[in-house]
């Protein structure tokens, strides 16, 4: 059930908020340019706030990481409505693996947009299997800008938006690094799909 978020308020209305949304597969630099644009902001004077879910430990309890062992300090959240409590007063928000939240993220993210916060989220646009990862496609619906990077296909060499796994698991969330994904573009992806 999508839940309309508050109006714009006269107060609000002076402030510019705005919804970034990166993405891709694996290993394509989501992260990476997810920090480059918090630390731009940090050098800018602006006050950020950094989240992740909690149940992404793969490299740091609370760091974001990125796969070039880039990183910055973050709070780690078990839910989206969370961020609505910690976010504060800061000027821009910062959300990495949003694809690990659930539908709740879409109407936290307008909501602090619509506070004249800058949000900036990262994440998968699509599953191991090729398939939207929702909540991603909701929240590049509603997003100002959008940015999709692609990494270099482990098969061929040709750009890659399709993360491949490794393992016959069929669970949709599967924490994994290179032991159990790779990076694919849509011809070498889909020569392996049964």
């Amino acid at each position: 059930m999508f839940i309309e978020p508050s109006p714009i308020s006269r107060k609000h209305a002076e402030q510019k908020g705005q919804i970034e949304v990166i993405c891709g597969s694996m290993f394509s630099g989501k992260t990476e340019e997810l920090i480059r644009r918090l630390t731009r902001a940090r050098l800018a004077k602006q006050q950020v706030e950094i989240f992740k879910p909690s149940v992404d430990t793969r490299y740091h309890d609370t760091l974001v990481v990125s796969h070039n062992e880039t990183s910055i300090r973050s709070t780690p959240v078990s839910f989206a409505g969370d961020i609505l409590l910690l976010s504060g007063t800061c000027d821009v928000v910062g959300i990495d693996e949003a694809q690990f939240f659930d539908e709740e993220i879409v109407r936290v993210v307008q909501l602090l947009a619509n506070q004249g916060k800058r949000v900036i989220l990262a994440g998968l646009d699509m599953d191991f299997e090729g398939k939207p990862f929702d909540p991603m496609p909701k929240l590049m619906a509603i997003a100002e800008y959008v940015t999709k990077v692609h990494a270099i296909c482990m098969q061929c060499g040709d750009l890659a938006a399709f993360s491949y796994r490794l393992s016959a698991a069929k669970e949709k969330v599967m924490l994994g690094e290179k032991d159990s994904y790779e990076a694919r573009c849509r011809k070498c992806f889909y020569e392996e799909q049964p």
